[in-house]
């Protein structure tokens, strides 16, 4: 595939936080450990001290990953590899973290995935006597179980009608059947798709949607060396208990988040989360509610469970397991197990992690280099030819489909439509009846404003009539931009926001990932606009 790339802001589909963060406003400066760039990362590895148990580490990862390598996969070297690397105090991790969406979800999924590796192996470029190791962090401890549910695929939503309680990472995916039966169906029949459908069909015979997840996920991304983690494990709680017990009780992170949020809005940055006093749940199968005290107990919501302080600590001490922090506290839980310079957000999360910046300092762990995943717009195939056809850039794709038709009319309209010489002539006409009548009569100007301004809505009111008129007979032509913009931007918003990549993966195979490999540029900070060599070269 061919790789088109833009400014971020000419999309004008991301916050101005995002895009003040990406131009290293130095305002945000206080809000970060290092800038998003080699340079930064030199600093930040000069001066890295990991907390990470990495024996704990790659114990609990072989493990997870024991019934994967069991399967005896020649091609599963690059994970294994990876994961012997992380007992070495000169390896790191770049992370990327999503939800268990159904079938991967939205297509920014995979591209969060794709940047973290591409990051990884720039880095080891740069500083050849390290390694780095990309790592994907499963939110097994997530319960919001409607926003994974679904997927849309080919214009058709997928969904998995299910009672989910607890943590979304322990559902059985036992009842899965018809759901996969439907997913597979939109693939269609050729080799590619029969090939996807088989990987998903095994993925959801695993016993959960945590291993589900990590199956379908190692079976795309093996080849690169991608890690795979679920945190929700005894062994890796254990590392965090002092600080959970810290923050329950202290209310650390709520503090000092509500003062990082206020100076954020000085800066003119917007939160995107904001803290409880007690930003954990207490976790068990089919149950993650929150901790709440109240009348000098710990009490966990929607249940009889409570605890006095002495019992809190106890507890903490005896079953970390049973501590999930919510989304403001995931981050530092993340940094302290984990050898990690750098996390791959999508622009909503870079900006909240902005607001952590201060809980890390408190607890004395590492801030991490924030890097904003990237974003693209796929061609299915014809979107290439039509843009050429309609003489659109890249940059015009980011118009509004009427804001386009207009360009495209007047741009091709054998009459002229905008009427801006005539009304030139107007106010020139104006200038002398004001004249005139401003020698009879001061008080009359504001009156000849007034008509001029009556006269100038109506000569635009008469603009956007020729425009419609003229727009009836290119009707054929501005169909085809309306089925561009449906294209690229279903339901009007980007296209990684919805469309799975499923389709994309039976069109292309195994070069789908291929192409995001080669054409992703981590520390670029461009929209990337991809488009197959063959449509292109029928220009």
């Amino acid at each position: 595939m061919k790789a088109t790339y833009i400014e971020y802001s000419e999309t004008n589909s991301f916050s101005p936080g995002l895009i003040s963060y990406i131009n290293q406003d130095p305002e945000l400066t206080p809000f970060i450990s290092y800038q998003p760039d080699i340079e930064g990362f030199r600093k930040l590895l000069s001066n890295k001290e990991t907390k990470a148990d990495r024996r704990a580490l790659t114990s609990v990862l072989k493990d997870q990953y024991a019934g994967i390598i069991a399967s005896g996969s020649p091609s599963q070297k690059a994970v294994t590899d990876n994961i012997d690397l992380l007992s070495k105090e000169t390896t790191y991790t770049v992370t990327t973290g999503h939800q268990l969406n159904l079938f991967t979800g939205p297509l920014y999924f995979i591209f969060k995935i794709v940047t973290a590796i591409n990051l990884a192996r720039e880095l080891k470029v740069n500083f050849p006597d390290k390694d780095f190791v990309p790592v994907y962090w499963m939110a097994t401890e997530d319960h919001d179980f409607e926003e994974i549910n679904h997927t849309y695929i080919g214009g058709k939503k997928i969904t998995w009608e299910h009672d989910a309680k607890g943590a979304t990472g322990r559902i059985c995916t036992k009842e899965l059947g018809s759901i996969i039966k439907e997913y597979t169906g939109v693939l269609g029949i050729s080799e590619n798709s029969l090939k996807l459908a088989e990987i998903i069909e095994s993925a959801y015979a695993q016993p959960n949607l945590a291993a589900a997840t990590r199956y379908l996920v190692n079976a795309l991304f093996k080849d690169y060396g991608l890690v795979i983690i679920d945190a929700d494990h005894p062994a890796l709680k254990k590392q965090f208990a002092n600080i959970i017990q810290q923050d329950i009780i202290q209310q650390n992170s709520f503090k000092t988040i509500n003062s990082s949020i206020e100076k954020l809005e000085a800066a003119g940055v917007h939160a995107q989360v904001n803290p409880r006093e007690i930003n954990f749940f207490y976790l068990e199968d089919n149950l993650r509610e929150r901790i709440v005290y109240e009348d000098d107990k710990y009490r966990v919501l929607n249940t009889d469970i409570a605890f006095s302080e002495g019992e809190l600590k106890q507890e903490i001490q005896s079953h970390p397991e049973r501590f999930s922090p919510n989304v403001v506290m995931r981050p530092l839980y993340q940094e302290v197990i984990l050898p990690n310079i750098a996390y791959v957000g999508g622009g909503a999360e870079v900006v909240y992690w902005l607001q952590l910046k201060a809980t890390f300092e408190y607890y004395k762990v590492d801030f991490p280099i924030l890097i904003l995943r990237n974003s693209a717009l796929v061609d299915k195939g014809k979107s290439g030819r039509i843009m050429n056809q309609l003489n659109l850039s890249p940059a015009d794709l980011f118009k509004s489909a009427e804001e386009l038709k207009k360009q495209w009319v007047i741009r091709h309209s054998e009459h002229t439509l905008n009427l801006a010489d005539e009304w030139q002539e107007f106010k020139c006409l104006f200038e002398r009846i004001k004249l005139r009548t401003h020698k009879i009569d001061p008080t009359l100007s504001p009156s000849t404003e007034a008509v001029k301004a009556r006269l100038e809505k109506a000569i635009k009111n008469l603009e956007k009539k020729l425009i419609r008129a003229e727009k009836r007979n290119h009707s054929d032509s501005l169909k085809r931009i309306d089925n561009l913009k449906n294209s690229l931007f279903p339901n009007g918003v980007l296209q990684e926001r919805i469309e799975n990549f499923g389709l994309f993966s039976v069109h292309n195979g195994d070069e789908f990932i291929d192409s995001l490999i080669n054409t992703f540029k981590p520390l670029d900070f461009k929209f990337t606009i991809l488009q197959e060599e063959k449509a292109i070269s029928t220009y």
